[in-house]
């Protein structure tokens, strides 16, 4: 007797007992049925497909048909070309053309060709492998590429030792695997070099104005990063309906009602959409006020601050990375809120897209929490009642946010949405100061043009080593801001070597994207987080304080930051300075003639310049907004160390009226090495900076 059971023979000597050979049988049958239904499938699939799937002779047709048709209209677009060109060598340009797409064809198929040759396995490994690592290494073709390469090496001369199939090759074939191994060994070596955690030392930058700084006048003031005398209080306001955050859920403070943000946001749908509305349970149609507030206990009224993170995870809460300022600010006697807008940032589930241009949405989300903060002032019995200045009032914002708070600076100006006048807005809140921390420009743009602002303070920071924000975009914003009523406004720009993006927030951490490109950072060139923080501290508290209670002893920090050496860590900082008594003699922003300046009595003249234009200023990403003199000079002719002729020497001249200065005035200058060359152009419109015809730099 003999039983089939799943595959498995068993005779007569192993045979089941009785009790359950009926259950086998059952099985086994069953399971007989499953496949024949699928073979039957399988063959009726293949049966519509082979009704529906052209022949030979039809296929062979449709090919010659293209390839005839094709080449009549390639060669009647060609011939009408050179007719209407006159010019011959159109003919060549057309030739050239149809045998590089031939021969692309060819090398086509012959890589199909040797696909089709691979073995099954390593075809299933190309199709499936190439593109895991693509997401696994954040599309970074590079990496994939040497990815593919050491796993490929490794994996094959592994296979050829573990199989025993080594020693039965010819020596060139085991000196070529001994070599395969040699180079996927130095390449694996290098991916764990570069995964080390900190990195490595470079050569450090210069810090010219260091080595001046003895000379520099320190600001005879505590530290505006040193914790005041107030007592610091800490609460919470929100929905009271948050499903992940009990802060703002059920154990709340104080209650806030939601607001409807549709008018602001577009794409909330599809599968953001969906995921956005499960994960946070709700929709665009009701966007919470949730905040962490930081305050002072005393009678007040207090100065209040808002603060609103950039896009990061939205599962991966941002809002709480502030309390460190929100600590300081608050015991000096400002009330500081921390803003949750976690709700716009963007998931896992944005890969088919989500929010877009949002930022004004930020910006107007702002402007709601502060009508909620003015009607707390206003209510008796609340907590809050006449303890806000409320002609007071700063915003700050990180990354997206540091865009956020320019925009809701402008629409709290505006009786209506700039792109939808049915919108009524009409705040008018008095925004005295904002500060932008390596802010994003242009990701909104009200009327599809940057907003500009008027009479408002403002401070950007930014880091050298910032790898979302790659180019200083708060000193665009910084650009459009302009001063003209009485009060006494000023606006400050400050880059600093060694900073990131994510640092300024505790919980982004010092890699600055999801890119795995980001694990093979130096990260040695960094400021580590806490003295990144410390910088934060002292521009931002010191900022607030000089703009919001009117102590200017601060002040001459956002003019050289060397006044400020013994709060500051050590690195480099670049300022950028203006305030409302500034009057420009050049801004080279008036018109495009280089010997004018902005001043009608000013006027330029220059001598043995070999680079002289005026030029909008290029950022790593973009344009700042703003234009230059370019002016370069080239000695050729005279060897290192040499004295330079006075008939030689370049020159650049400024003429203006005399104007008397007082003791509170400066003469400023804002110079900037060029990497352009200054040889003298050789040919052409544009110089050759890497090269004109082999000229001495």
């Amino acid at each position: 007797m003999r039983v089939f059971f799943n595959g498995l023979i068993f005779t007569e000597k192993y045979c089941l007992p009785e009790e359950h050979q009926n259950k086998a049988t059952f099985t086994y049958t069953n399971h007989t049925i499953k496949m024949k239904k699928l073979k039957q499938l399988k063959k009726w699939f293949y049966k519509i497909l082979a009704k529906v799937t052209p022949g030979k002779t039809s296929t062979r047709g449709a090919a010659i048909a293209l390839l005839v048709v094709s080449a009549i209209l390639f060669t009647i677009a060609a011939i009408t070309s050179v007719t209407k060109s006159k010019d011959p060598w159109f003919l060549l340009f057309f030739a050239v053309f149809v045998i590089i797409i031939v021969l692309s064809a060819y090398f086509f198929l012959w890589i199909l060709k040797k696909y089709n040759r691979m073995p099954k396995i390593l075809k299933l490994a190309l199709l499936i492998a190439i593109p895991l690592l693509f997401v696994a290494l954040a599309f970074e073709g590079i990496y994939v590429f040497f990815a593919f390469c050491i796993i490929s090496l490794i994996g094959g001369v592994i296979a050829l030792f573990t199989t025993n199939v080594f020693s039965s090759l010819s020596k060139v074939k085991k000196g070529i695997a001994l070599l395969c191994l040699l180079v996927g060994i130095i390449g694996l070596i290098s991916v764990i070099n570069g995964l080390l955690p900190r990195g490595f030392d470079i050569k450090p930058v210069l810090n010219a104005a260091a080595l001046h700084k003895s000379t520099v006048q320190k600001i005879e003031a505590p530290s505006p990063a040193a914790r005041g005398d107030y007592t610091v209080k800490k609460i919470t306001y929100g929905s009271g309906k948050d499903k992940h955050r009990p802060e703002f859920g059920e154990d709340v403070t104080l209650t806030t009602n939601a607001v409807n943000g549709v008018s602001f946001l577009d794409n909330w749908e599809g599968l953001s959409g969906w995921y956005r509305e499960h994960f946070w349970g709700f929709d665009d149609k009701e966007l919470p006020l949730n905040g962490y507030v930081w305050y002072p206990e005393g009678e007040g009224p207090f100065p209040l601050a808002l603060i609103v993170h950039g896009n990061h995870l939205m599962s991966d809460f941002s809002d709480v990375g502030y309390e460190y300022l929100g600590e300081l600010l608050a015991s000096r006697g400002i009330i500081t809120v921390s803003v949750d807008q976690n709700f716009l940032n963007g998931s896992w589930a944005d890969i088919t897209g989500g929010l877009d241009e949002e930022n004004d949405a930020r910006g107007w989300m702002l402007l709601e929490h502060l009508r909620v903060w003015h009607e707390w002032n206003k209510t008796e019995d609340h907590p809050f009642y006449h303890k806000i200045d409320t002609t007071s009032v700063a915003l700050m914002g990180h990354s997206r946010g540091g865009e956020a708070v320019g925009h809701a600076a402008f629409m709290n100006t505006l009786p209506y949405y700039a792109d939808d006048a049915s919108i009524p807005l009409d705040y008018n809140f008095n925004i005295k100061s904002i500060v932008a921390i390596a802010p994003v420009d242009g990701q909104y743009k009200p009327g599809n043009a940057p907003n500009e602002l008027k009479d408002v303070s403002y401070l950007t920071i930014h880091g050298s080593q910032d790898g979302d924000v790659t180019s200083f975009a708060g000193s665009k914003q910084y650009e459009r801001i302009t001063f003209s009523d009485s009060t006494s406004h000023f606006k400050s720009a400050v880059y600093i070597q060694g900073a990131n993006h994510g640092q300024f927030n505790t919980s982004w951490g010092e890699n600055d994207t999801s890119d795995a490109s980001t694990y093979f950072l130096n990260n040695k060139q960094l400021l580590s987080g806490e003295e990144q923080r410390e910088i934060a501290r002292v521009y931002i508290s010191a900022f607030l304080e000089t703009t919001l209670t009117e102590k200017i002893s601060y002040k001459p920090l956002f003019l050289d930051a060397r006044t400020g050496a013994d709060w500051l860590p050590e690195t480099i900082y670049l300022s950028q300075y203006e305030d409302s008594s500034f009057a420009p003699l050049a801004t080279y922003d008036e018109d495009f003639n280089v010997i004018t300046g902005t001043k009608d009595s000013t006027t330029i003249k220059s001598a043995n310049v070999t680079v002289w234009r005026e030029q909008e200023i290029s950022l790593k990403w973009g344009e700042k907004g703003s234009r230059a003199g370019y002016v370069g000079w080239h000695y050729k002719d005279i060897e290192e160390g040499d004295p330079i002729p006075d008939s030689l020497v370049a020159t650049y001249e400024y003429t203006f009226k005399p104007e008397p200065l007082d003791s509170t005035m400066a003469l400023t200058f804002t110079l900037s090495e060029s990497t352009e060359n200054t040889n003298p152009k050789s040919s052409g419109k544009w110089k050759d900076n890497e090269d004109e015809d082999d000229l001495e730099s």
